[in-house]
């Protein structure tokens, strides 16, 4: 680790000690014994790795210096929407009247609610801020609901451990519900600490499925890193998952930067009826790790699917572009290749086995409502 990262690292740990129970514990020399059996960690760094790590490792040395944290917090962008940002308060009542229909409700970033086979799938649930810290990752606005006000969910589906996909008063919540976790290798030991009962947990990793409440979960590749307490631990595993019914086919690639993995995933298991797919939060600095717009819809076209939902987007600024930059680009690019993209307000429930039309609602978006 460079020793600009370890001083940034020292300067928050005064704040970052009132935030240690979001942290979870490092893995115990028997759970590193068990992960030492997946194809995707390394024994002798002790971390979870990706297909080229080599170049996601030389990427934070140019992530980490003076000058991209400059940039970062001084540049010119518009990071954040003008107004709030127009939703529709979920009628979860509605899910109800089309039980052979796929149905999606989005509630901004990466975070949504999968309606499949009447089974309901929540997404990297997020109600709150995207950190650990009450001044990062703020929120552009209040949830359009909470967990609370969810109908109750069949299985709760992680794609890593990052603060903006797996948070902890959520996880606490669901905690004593009647709710399956589904998440990467190595995530089960924070749910437990947590309060969460080791038999509610299935940890899957790169390739393994799992039938569950009829549905066939599958955990995929992805490429990015994960860690909680620190920058790029690597001591969980991050991933992206396939959602398979008797009728319906999903794929929601987590964090991910484009790699060979997409075309992999669409030959195994395509042709997909959706894809979410990170598409927001890039710099030019982290490509190793993240999508850019033209990256999604590439990997879209690998993936063989039907349809495209751009996620990662629409609720928090963690990069310096502009907030609607990610759906603006790729709504261009989408149209120019006659790609079907689906963009729906934050709380909208989408049907995706029925026509739908794009109503470009974020170029609306102005000063005074």
């Amino acid at each position: 680790m460079p020793l600009r990262v370890k001083l940034f690292m020292l300067l928050l740990l005064p704040v970052t000690l009132l935030s240690c129970s979001s942290w979870g514990s490092k893995p115990t020399e028997q759970q590193k014994e068990r992960y030492a059996q997946s194809p995707n960690y390394r024994v002798s760094e002790e971390r979870f790795v990706n297909r080229n790590q080599s170049e996601v490792d030389a990427m934070w040395d140019t992530v980490w210096n003076v000058e991209n944290f400059w940039k970062f917090f001084t540049n010119d962008a518009e990071t954040k929407p003008p107004a709030p940002l127009p939703e529709v308060k979920p009628d979860f009542s509605q899910l109800q009247e089309s039980h052979d229909d796929l149905n999606v409700i989005w509630f901004g970033h990466s975070s949504f609610l999968l309606d499949i086979s009447d089974k309901l799938v929540l997404v990297d649930p997020l109600f709150g801020n995207a950190g650990p810290f009450p001044f990062l990752g703020r929120r552009f606005q209040k949830p359009v609901v909470t967990a609370k006000e969810l109908p109750e969910v069949d299985v709760i589906l992680i794609s890593h451990d990052h603060y903006d996909h797996l948070e902890t008063k959520t996880m606490r919540f669901y905690a004593e519900k009647d709710v399956v976790f589904v998440v990467p290798l190595g995530i089960g030991r924070l749910l437990i600490e947590w309060g969460i009962d080791p038999k509610r947990v299935t940890e899957l990793d790169w390739w393994q499925s799992a039938d569950i409440a009829d549905l066939k979960f599958t955990a995929a590749p992805s490429q990015h890193y994960s860690g909680r307490r620190g920058f790029a631990n690597n001591d969980t595993l991050w991933a992206s998952w396939v959602v398979k019914s008797d009728k319906h086919n999903v794929y929601f690639s987590g964090d991910s930067a484009y790699d060979t993995h997409f075309a992999k995933i669409g030959e195994r298991f395509g042709p997909f009826d959706i894809a979410f797919l990170e598409n927001g939060q890039f710099s030019p600095v982290s490509r190793q790790v993240h999508m850019f717009p033209e990256d999604a819809v590439q990997a879209f076209e690998d993936l063989n699917a039907k349809k495209l939902f751009p996620v990662h987007w629409g609720m928090f600024s963690l990069a310096s572009h502009d907030w609607n930059k990610p759906i603006r680009d790729i709504d261009r690019m989408a149209s120019d290749k006659g790609i079907e993209l689906v963009a729906p307000r934050i709380g909208e429930l989408l049907n995706v086995d029925k026509p739908y039309f794009l109503e470009r609602w974020w170029e609306a978006v102005r000063p005074g409502g």
